[in-house]
């Protein structure tokens, strides 16, 4: 398989998309290690891990707009804002939800849960997935 993108969507493939779920996969297990060192909360990691997922509500508006909260959900900008933030200010729950967040954003691009495109939930920056797959 070639280092290309995908001509529809512009997906990364090959080794390029190898590569991003492996930071996924790192991003995850680093943040997990940090959040363990930490000495937070296991019931506050547990019970903020899946709290971006809500974004998914948003595709109940249509594609362009799912998209758009699901990426606002699930990238960098935010949770590495909070943590920046959190380091500056001595914000222990500021730095805990920015952990959190951050190993959530790693373990969705881990499992091939990319950035969403409007064409539809299952078009993403990783490629396709779910039925969408099937499909294409």
């Amino acid at each position: 398989m070639t280092d290309t993108t995908t001509a529809e969507t512009g997906a990364a493939t090959g080794g390029v998309r190898t590569l991003l779920r492996l930071e996924g996969l790192v991003l995850f297990l680093g943040m997990t290690l940090l959040y363990y060192q930490w000495e937070g909360s296991w019931l506050v990691y547990v019970l903020l891990f899946l709290v971006p997922d809500l974004s998914f509500a948003a595709y109940l508006a249509g594609p362009r707009v799912g998209a758009i909260a699901y990426n606002a959900a699930h990238t960098y900008l935010a949770p590495v804002a909070l943590m920046t933030f959190g380091f500056a200010g001595s914000g222990p729950l500021v730095l805990s939800i920015a952990m959190i967040w951050l190993a959530h954003i790693g373990i969705d691009r881990a499992l091939g849960y990319g950035l969403k495109y409007s064409n539809g939930f299952g078009f993403t920056h990783l490629g396709r997935i779910g039925k969408d797959k099937l499909t294409g």
